[in-house]
């Protein structure tokens, strides 16, 4: 019996994943070790020259810049005194902090994960979660670094594109909160749309509320952060209420928006920002699809479900899913703001 072609394509796939595996762990250490931004800064280098300028070790210096040549994603020139250089299209995605295309982060999310596969495994048996303060800097410092450019460069485009939503938050006075705030890109760029309006963000994690309140002070933004959980929000009180990638992850979503619904004034919205996946589970999905799957399972489904009773809803929270919770929390309606080409995200407006 010869080959089996089946076979063999799932094969070449699993090396293509591990090709993409090593290139993601390599890209870390890059990031993490100064090396991308010493190239990017200072210019190209020989393996004793970077290791100089980042204080490494020139023989570990030496394997990586081979192995990013390798993997094109760096540039060399000479054979026996060979120099490296970071093109510019490897360092906007990997060093520019300000593109849309900025992706080193995600391969300090990925790598985060992995080092936490023993708790995972433990609670895949147990049916227990991983927190995600235990996930830690790696974590919580990544998805606010790939979610800045969008918070910054493109929400005010983007909620442009719903008017009714925009006029209702331009008066003096209009009060606006941003729940699941993590480290205050969002509430910062909500303050910055809406001068005129008081702009507080809430997050249960301290740790992304210390990071918030240092980056308004590096902003000078005027914005206030409160850690608390929002099923707490006072009633009454908000305009406007934007909850941005954080639904999903909620081990309480019908409690939290029930509370947010109650916290808004008369006339006012909810907005949901929250990954663009499918209407419904079709496989094979899509790249999106494959990419959301990844996240919640290394990720947001075990920081859900590191909650007694939690209601698990993972990265992939589908149109219905939410509807359903909206409903569950009282609101009247769900609809979907004619926003496009935000990232991976699709927004949504709770009518109470």
């Amino acid at each position: 019996m010869g080959p089996d072609p089946d076979a063999e394509a799932v094969a070449e796939r699993i090396l293509d994943a591990a090709r993409g595996t090593i290139d993601i762990l390599a890209i870390h250490l890059g990031d993490r070790l100064g090396w991308y931004r010493s190239l990017a800064r200072e210019g190209p280098a020989s393996s004793s020259e970077l290791a100089q300028r980042t204080g490494t070790s020139e023989r570990y210096v030496r394997e990586w810049l081979e192995q990013q040549a390798i993997t094109g994603l760096l540039a060399v020139t000479g054979d026996d005194s060979r120099r490296f250089t970071l093109p510019q299209g490897s360092a906007e995605v990997l060093t520019d902090t300000g593109s849309l295309n900025y992706l080193a982060p995600l391969a300090r999310m990925l790598a985060g994960a992995a080092i936490q596969l023993p708790a995972l495994q433990r609670s895949y048996r147990t049916g227990t979660g991983v927190s995600w303060s235990e996930f830690g800097a790696d974590a919580r410092e990544s998805q606010a670094e790939m979610n800045r450019p969008w918070f910054e460069l493109k929400l005010a485009d983007a909620l442009g594109g719903a008017p009714s939503l925009m006029s209702r938050l331009q008066p003096e006075g209009t009060r606006i909160a941003d729940i699941g705030c993590g480290a205050g890109w969002s509430t910062i760029a909500l303050a910055r749309m809406f001068p005129m309006a008081r702009v507080h963000g809430f997050d249960i994690d301290t740790e992304s509320i210390t990071l918030a309140r240092t980056n308004a002070t590096i902003t000078g933004s005027a914005v206030s952060f409160e850690h608390a959980d929002a099923t707490e929000l006072p009633s009454a009180r908000f305009d406007a209420i934007f909850a941005f990638e954080c639904v999903h992850d909620l081990p309480y979503p019908v409690e939290v928006l029930a509370a947010a619904r109650r916290a808004l004034r008369q006339d006012g919205t909810l907005v949901v920002m929250d990954e663009a996946v499918a209407a419904s589970f079709a496989p094979p999905g899509d790249d999106l699809e494959r990419l959301m799957y990844g996240f919640s399972l290394l990720i947001c489904l075990p920081d859900g479900m590191a909650h007694p009773d939690s209601a698990g809803t993972g990265t992939v929270m589908r149109p219905d899913t939410l509807r359903r919770y909206a409903l569950d929390a009282g609101f009247a309606d769900v609809r979907i703001l004619p926003i496009e080409d935000f990232g991976f995200f699709r927004f949504y407006e709770l009518v109470p």
